[in-house]
Order: C-alpha cells, then structure tokens, then sequence
C-alpha cells in the first residue's frame, strides 16, 4: 500500500475517534439547520454508542502502528541469527547455540531453543522425535501470530455492530416521538443519530478489515520464511548427527559430555526461555 494511502486511513479513524470523544459537547453556536458543519452533525451520534467507537477507532489506530512495527522479518526470521546458528550447528557448539538464542527475540530462535533444549535433556531420543518437537513449536508460533493480527479483525466486526446498535436506539426514539403524536420535524433527531452512528461504525470498520488483510498476507509470508528457516536448521541438524564432532580440540566424547550437561546449565525452573513476539 502506498504510505500517502496508509496516511489517510490513520488520520481518518483518528478523526473518527475525536469527534466521537466530543459527543457530550454542546452544540455549536447558532446552530440552525443551515449552520451546522460535519462536525456538530456527527455530534448527534449519542454518548451511548460513539463513546464505545471512539474506544474501537482509538485501539484500531494503535494496533495498526504497532502491527507495522513489529510484524516485520526482524522478529521472526533475520538473516543474522540464520548466519550464526547456521555456523554453531557446523562446528556442533550447541551450547553457544543455546546461548545465541537466548539473546534473540524471534520465532526461530524460540524454535531452535525448544529444539535443542529437548534434544540434549533426551539424549536417547531419534531425529524424529527431535523434529515433531520443532514442528510443534513452529505450529504454536505461527499460531501466535495469526492470533495478533485477529483483534483487528474483531474491531472491524465489532464497530459496524456498534453502530447497528446506535441505529436501532435512534428508530426507538423517532417510533416513540410518533406514540406520543409528535410533530414530524420533531422525528428528524432520531432518524439523524440512527444515520450517523451507522456511518460511523463503517468509517471504523472498513479500515480495520482493509489492514487486517494486508497484514494477513503478509504474515502468511512470514510464515513460510518461518518454515523454510525450520526445515534448514532441522536438516543441518540431521547431518551434523550423523556425524562425530569435528570442532578443534573437541574429541567426541567430550561433546557428549557437554551435551548431557546442558540440562543442568539450563534448569527448567530458572532458565530465561525467550520472550513472545
């Protein structure tokens, strides 16, 4: 999406939530039916309904800023943690492994972490097991981030509903101004908040669906990155096992040892696992 494109929506759901915190407010001066701007007309919304969706156009603002902060390749497969795990695994310093992901807060790493981590605390365990380990937490992974960008998704179903709902309290009030034998220019300030509310609740939810689905897509290719970089690290492990150590000054066994040492450098109750994205 073009960023002057991108800029326009933000301002417009910004807008949307201003003018909805400003329902409460006194109307303008003078405020004939010829004098009254956009903005007084969008005041007649009803404190009811447009508190509620300036909450929504609020959330929705900052949860697409922060979408496009942090749903990004960086935290979940770089180039950099590639170069270095794929260097540890060659040389089989799985302990500097551990320690690398440690230090890095991407999916990949949790995933190498959880994989290692199970593989040297069962150091009987066959590649298979070892993999469906990596599989498994690959799948949670991608879970996460699917589940992220969903609020997004709720804020856009959400909204318009809001709206329906402002519609169908300005149809109560225009249908009871007409039991009691109103005048019919007296029917208009029901029929007016019923139109506004629904436009609003469209104005902030076509938005939130239109970025859900770009960030949709893109996470759908975050997560074939995601999976090619599993397969790789998964098949450099395969071959480094079949394998004898090979790193300078390091004989076989004294890898072994180490690799059945690592459970007790990293203890399951004070190990710092990697943070979520």
């Amino acid at each position: 999406m073009k960023p002057y494109l991108i800029l326009f929506i933000l301002l417009f759901l910004s807008a949307g939530a201003v003018l909805a915190q400003q329902a409460g407010g006194a109307p303008p001066p003078g405020g004939t039916a010829e004098s009254i701007s956009f903005l007084g007309l969008l005041l007649k919304g009803g404190k009811l309904v447009m508190i509620p969706l300036a909450a929504l156009s609020f959330l929705a603002v900052v949860l697409i800023m922060f979408y496009f902060l942090t749903i990004r390749q960086g935290t979940v497969v770089s180039d950099k943690f590639m170069n270095s795990a794929d260097a540890l695994i060659r040389k089989q310093d799985y302990l500097g492994l551990i320690a690398v992901c440690n230090r890095q807060n991407e999916a990949i790493a949790r995933i190498a972490y959880k994989t290692l981590d199970f593989a040297t605390k069962n150091p009987t365990s066959g590649l298979e097991e070892v993999r469906e380990v990596a599989e498994a937490e690959g799948t949670r992974q991608a879970s996460m981030l699917n589940q992220r960008i969903s609020y997004l998704a709720d804020i856009g179903t959400i909204a318009p509903m809001v709206g329906l709902l402002g519609t169908v309290i300005g149809m109560i009030r225009a249908f009871n101004n007409i039991g009691v034998g109103a005048a019919q220019m007296e029917l208009a300030p029901g029929v007016s908040q019923a139109l506004i509310t629904t436009a609003s609740g469209l104005v902030i939810g076509i938005p939130s669906l239109i970025f859900y689905a770009l960030f949709r897509g893109k996470v759908q290719r975050l997560i074939a990155e995601l999976e090619a970089a599993t397969t790789h690290l998964m098949a450099l492990l395969s071959a480094q096992h079949r394998r004898p150590a090979s790193r300078p000054g390091t004989s076989a066994a004294e890898q072994r040892e180490a690799l059945e040492s690592l459970a007790a450098d990293f203890p399951v109750s004070t190990r710092d696992e990697p943070s979520g994205i």
